[in-house]
């Protein structure tokens, strides 16, 4: 069987015990797929496990620190030394917002940043040079239509997803000569616990079963920018178009101007 149509054995998702690692956890799970599954809340990710066992997958569990990089680079090194991995979705992710006057707190944008961007661009780094070594691999970078546009009221998540959306737009474009994939997902509102945390309307909320089949489609596809759903995204991409002005007169005006008084 040629390279293109060698079935999908090991995939390794990070923040799996996210909304959309998790529900991308189970579409996945069938007989003769093994799940890498990593996050931080053991017991979430043992019953996420057991949900993708009842499916017919196998499950390895996974917890060290994505925020150390060099720890990070070391685990996918041995990882994809022992297993080869197929897919590799890189789903942890953390928000901030704004606090009234006193802005974003350091130490949570720290936070952010180390996992938000640090982690995943640690993590292509790692694993494009292996995947472009055999000609074959697929990476999944989780950005969000707030990368097209700042939002007041979540500066540093903001600026997270932009970077790994163009991060994630340049490595494709060095990867795909050589047989590997990489796309880039970008997600509205997608119903979880830190999304209902953010301040602000969540206007076309979808469930995260709904966004990983959209998703899933997209990565079979291999589409570049899988991003939705349409209205949001269009509007979204509008606001990267206009003039700045325009843009954050638009934002303010929709609820996103930062002001929780």
């Amino acid at each position: 069987m040629s390279d293109s149509r060698r079935p999908m054995r090991h995939i390794l998702i990070t923040g799996a015990t996210g909304a959309i690692g998790g529900a991308l956890a189970v579409d996945w799970a069938a007989a003769g797929v093994t799940l890498h599954l990593h996050g931080r809340n053991r017991p979430a990710l043992e019953a996420l496990a057991g949900q993708c066992r009842a499916r017919g997958a196998a499950t390895v569990l996974h917890s060290p620190s994505l925020t150390d990089h060099d720890e990070l680079r070391r685990w996918i090194t041995a990882l994809d030394e022992e297993v080869t991995l197929d897919i590799a979705v890189a789903a942890a992710g953390v928000n901030t917002h704004s606090q009234h006057e006193n802005g974003e707190q350091w130490n949570q944008v720290k936070e952010l940043m180390e996992l938000n961007f640090g982690a995943p661009i640690a993590l292509t780094n790692c694993l494009a040079e292996r995947m472009k070594q055999r000609g074959r691999g697929q990476i999944v970078l989780m950005s969000s239509l707030a990368g097209y546009f700042g939002l007041p009221v979540t500066p540093a998540y903001s600026a997270s997803k932009a970077g790994i959306k163009a991060y994630g737009e340049a490595m494709r474009g060095w990867l795909a000569p050589h047989g590997v994939k990489l796309n880039v997902v970008m997600p509205g509102y997608v119903s979880s616990k830190m999304c209902h945390e953010m301040p602000g309307p969540k206007p076309m909320l979808w469930t995260p079963a709904r966004a990983s089949r959209r998703i899933r489609r997209g990565l079979e596809r291999n589409q570049a920018r899988i991003s939705f759903p349409f209205p949001l995204n269009f509007g979204c991409w509008w606001l990267a178009v206009l003039p700045a002005a325009i843009s954050q007169w638009i934002v303010g005006l929709a609820g996103y101007n930062g002001d929780h008084s």
